[in-house]
């Protein structure tokens, strides 16, 4: 079937504003229909991340051309499988960049997120079970993550879908499946927070306000933030952190019994190890680019016993947690709306990733239908 997607033809070449220079083109492409195991599915919401513009500039290398996008809300439209128990046509899903196995030994030590065999098809621009479902001109566009969100259909994994209530408006489903996963994941799983253990947070982006949700939902007791927006820091604030500052403040908050980096910058890191207590949890969620180096003091590991721990997706089992966030949100301990910068139409996705990159937006939705 034909499908338009928004396509990125080359990475870490196109000069800000991107609105001028328009990386991403919204193209007509043809779509495979889903083998057994895969599903085709309507797009009805899907977010914009760091990580899609890290391709775009170039801090995340990827084969090109590739339809970008991987946080999103969808609706299945067709099963590859006759009769698939597990979804049917009408379902909606939430959309996770990182399709587990299930059959790997990290898999089935409840490491999903460490899959080798769904890291490998990620990084080829694949679905798991190879090669791409998407073409132009006879020629294969690449897959981002498994999800290529930013279109009006996809076909993906069955693995990369978990059912949702159809009431959950699809702006605020589509968080569930990076934002809220990798925050609130960071502090509940990665960190495993306990109540009355003190918080902070480095980048009050997406992820780094649902860190916070995250950590007053589990009980933190002072939850601090560190960010250049104050528009950012006052949103934090309101939603119950003791303590905003902007960056140049930060050695004046106290040292925290957790820290936790989303900034994806290997300076920031270092800074916020350096505010961890003596026995303190370090855990890092963003992603710098691949040329970037981490120096801290070696001796401080042992001597001081901190714990510097790398969090990808949140630590999360996507099939497990994503219910369970949505329950926290139901219940109003996870006011994940709250995340919503604007919702626009496909066609201002350059518009979009100039406010991404400058820093003036959390969460933006696009609507592709």
């Amino acid at each position: 079937m034909e499908i338009t997607a928004a396509i990125l033809r080359q990475s870490g070449h196109q000069a800000r504003p991107y609105a001028t220079s328009e990386p991403l083109a919204l193209d007509k492409v043809q779509l495979a229909p889903p083998r057994p195991g895969e599903l085709l599915v309507r797009i009805d919401a899907a977010g914009l991340c760091h990580s899609d513009l890290s391709v775009i500039n170039g801090d995340r290398p990827r084969p090109m051309p590739m339809a970008l996008g991987h946080e999103a809300a969808a609706t299945v439209l067709a099963t590859g499988d006759a009769a698939d128990p597990s979804f049917a046509v009408g379902d909606r899903v939430v959309l996770v960049f990182l399709p587990a196995c299930g059959e790997c030994i990290e898999c089935r030590s409840g490491r999903g997120y460490l899959c080798p065999s769904a890291a490998a098809a990620n990084g080829a621009g694949e679905l798991m079970q190879g090669e791409c479902r998407l073409s132009a001109q006879g020629t294969p566009v690449h897959h981002h993550l498994g999800v290529s969100a930013f279109a009006t259909h996809a076909v993906i994994d069955r693995r990369s879908a978990v059912k949702i209530d159809a009431d959950i408006p699809p702006e605020i489903a589509a968080l569930f499946g990076c934002a809220v996963l990798t925050g609130v994941g960071a502090v509940m799983n990665t960190a495993a927070l306990r109540p009355g253990e003190s918080v902070l947070i480095y980048g009050l982006g997406g992820v780094g306000l649902a860190a916070a949700m995250g950590a007053l939902a589990a009980g933190g007791t002072s939850v601090m933030a560190v960010d250049p927006s104050p528009e950012k820091r006052a949103l934090a604030l309101e939603l119950g952190v003791t303590y905003a500052v902007a960056p140049d403040a930060a050695t004046t908050l106290p040292a925290a019994d957790v820290v936790i980096e989303t900034v994806g910058k290997a300076s920031v890191l270092a800074a916020a190890y350096a505010m961890a207590k003596r026995g303190g949890r370090v855990i890092t969620v963003g992603l710098p680019n691949p040329n970037e180096q981490l120096t801290i003091p070696a001796l401080s590991l042992v001597a001081e016993g901190k714990t510097l721990i790398g969090s990808y997706m949140g630590s999360s089992i996507p099939h497990r947690d994503i219910p369970r966030y949505i329950a926290l949100w139901r219940a109003g301990r996870l006011p994940v709306e709250r995340l919503l910068t604007s919702v626009s139409p496909l066609a201002d996705i350059n518009r979009l990733m100039d406010r991404l990159a400058d820093g003036d937006a959390i969460r933006q939705i696009v609507l592709p239908g």
